[in-house]
C-alpha cells in the first residue's frame, strides 16, 4: 500500500512538472501557423509567404520577440488543394496557432476558414480575392492585403472598354471560386458596359490539350480573350491560340501574374495582358523587404511576397498595440491600426479588406510583367 502512495505521489508531481513545462512554452511563444501551397504547380505562390513570415519573424525575434516572447511559425502545405486545405487548418488548430497567414488561393481559404472561424483565430490572407470571403458576413476573422476580385474585374472591364476598345470577348474560366468568380464578374461587369460576350465556357485544370475550346474561340472570332485562373493552365492556352492563328489579346487577373506564366509560355506570354497587385518597388519598406530576402534566400522575391510581408507585418503590429494574443484584441487592433508595410500605410476596414493599397494593368513586354500607368 506504502508502495502505491509513494508511486501516486511520484505519478502526480510529474504531472504537474509536465504542466510548469507546458505553460512555460506557451508563455515564451507566439505561434503563428503558414498555410498554402508550398508544393505542386502553384508552389510558386506559396512559398514567398513562407519566406515573408520568416523575414518578419526573424526580425521581430532578434529584437527579443513580443514583449519577451519568440514567435515560433508552424508551416503547413496545402497545394491550393480545398480537401487538403481543412486537414492543414485542423492541424494548425490543433497545434495552438493563435492566427494564420494564409491560405493562398480562394477556394482552399473558403475550406478552412470555417473551422478558423469556430477556434476565434485570425486568419489574414495576401493573395484570396475571392469577393465573398469578406463580402458574405460568415467569416469576421478574416483579413486579406489584397484587393477581392470585384476590384480587379471592374478594373480589368474598364480597360478593355476604354483602352483596348474591345468590343465582343471570350471569357474562359477554370470553374474555381477564384477563377470562376472573377470570370462571372467579368462577364456581368462587360455587359454592362456594352461588351458582347460571344463564349463563355469552363475547362477542367491540368488537362493537356485545350483545342476542343481553342476551336470554339477561333469559331466565335472575339476581339479578346479573358481567362479567370491560373498559370498552368493559360499558359497552355495562349500558345495553342498562336499557334493556330488566334491573335486576340488576352486579358487575366493576378491569377497568372507571375514569373512562372513568364518561363512556361514562353515566346507565347509576350503581349498579355494582367490585372495585379500596385507596383510598390519605390517604396523604402518594400525595398527593404526585397533586400532582406535577397540577403538571406539569395534570389528575388517571387508571386505575392510584398502581399504576404505587409500581412505578417500587419499581423504582429496588432498583436503588439493590442498587448495581447486574445482574437478579439487582435482583430480590433486590425481594423483600427495603420501601419507602415512593404504595400505602404495600411489598415482593414470592417469586412476585412485591406485599406489603402489596390490593383494595375500589367503587360508582359520583353519577357517581364510591365506595369501601365
Amino acid at each position: 500500500m506504502q508502495k502505491r502512495k509513494v508511486l501516486v505521489v511520484l505519478f502526480a508531481l510529474a504531472l504537474v512538472a509536465g504542466l510548469l513545462v507546458g505553460c512555460s512554452q506557451k508563455e515564451t511563444t507566439i505561434k503563428i501557423g503558414v498555410a498554402g501551397a508550398h508544393t505542386g504547380d502553384l508552389a510558386s505562390y506559396g512559398l514567398p509567404s513562407v519566406n515573408a513570415a520568416r523575414l518578419v519573424a526573424d526580425e521581430i525575434n532578434a529584437r527579443g520577440g513580443i514583449k519577451g516572447k519568440k514567435i515560433e511559425l508552424v508551416v503547413v502545405d496545402d497545394q491550393c488543394k480545398p480537401e487538403l486545405a481543412t486537414n492543414a487548418a485542423s492541424k494548425l488548430v490543433s497545434d495552438k496557432v493563435v492566427a494564420v497567414l494564409g491560405h493562398i488561393c480562394s477556394g482552399a481559404t473558403s475550406s478552412a476558414l470555417g473551422i478558423y472561424v469556430d477556434s476565434n483565430i485570425v486568419t489574414i490572407s495576401p493573395s484570396a480575392t475571392n469577393p465573398p470571403l469578406t463580402q458574405s458576413g460568415l467569416y469576421p476573422n478574416f483579413f486579406r492585403t489584397i484587393a477581392p476580385d470585384d476590384a480587379q474585374a471592374r478594373l480589368a472591364v474598364d480597360f478593355i472598354n476604354a483602352s483596348l476598345k474591345l468590343k465582343t470577348l471570350a471569357i474562359l474560366h477554370d470553374k474555381g471560386d477564384y477563377g470562376k468568380g472573377f470570370a462571372d464578374l467579368v462577364k456581368d461587369y462587360a455587359e454592362k458596359a456594352g461588351i458582347t460576350v460571344l463564349l463563355y465556357e469552363g475547362v477542367d485544370p491540368g488537362a493537356p490539350d485545350y483545342s476542343a475550346v481553342v476551336n470554339k474561340i477561333g469559331n466565335a472570332r472575339p476581339d479578346g480573350v479573358v481567362w479567370g485562373g491560373y498559370h498552368p493552365e493559360a499558359s497552355k492556352l495562349v500558345q495553342q491560340m498562336r499557334d493556330r492563328g488566334i491573335n486576340a489579346p488576352m486579358i487575366s487577373a493576378d491569377g497568372i501574374k507571375d514569373n512562372t506564366f513568364i518561363e512556361v509560355a514562353g515566346r507565347y506570354a509576350e503581349g498579355v495582358y494582367a490585372t495585379g497587385p500596385m507596383d510598390t518597388n519605390e517604396l523604402a519598406a518594400a525595398k527593404a523587404a526585397v533586400a532582406s530576402h535577397q540577403a538571406k534566400f539569395g534570389s528575388e522575391p517571387g508571386a505575392f511576397f510584398k502581399e504576404a510581408h505587409a500581412a505578417m507585418t500587419a499581423l504582429v503590429n496588432a498583436i503588439e498595440k493590442a498587448g495581447s494574443t486574445e482574437y478579439d484584441a487582435i482583430t480590433k487592433a486590425l481594423r483600427s491600426e495603420f501601419v507602415d508595410t512593404a504595400l505602404g500605410k495600411i489598415s482593414f476596414d470592417e469586412r476585412g479588406d485591406v485599406v489603402g493599397f489596390g490593383f494595375s494593368i500589367y503587360q508582359v513586354r520583353d519577357g517581364q510583367f510591365v506595369e501601365l500607368k
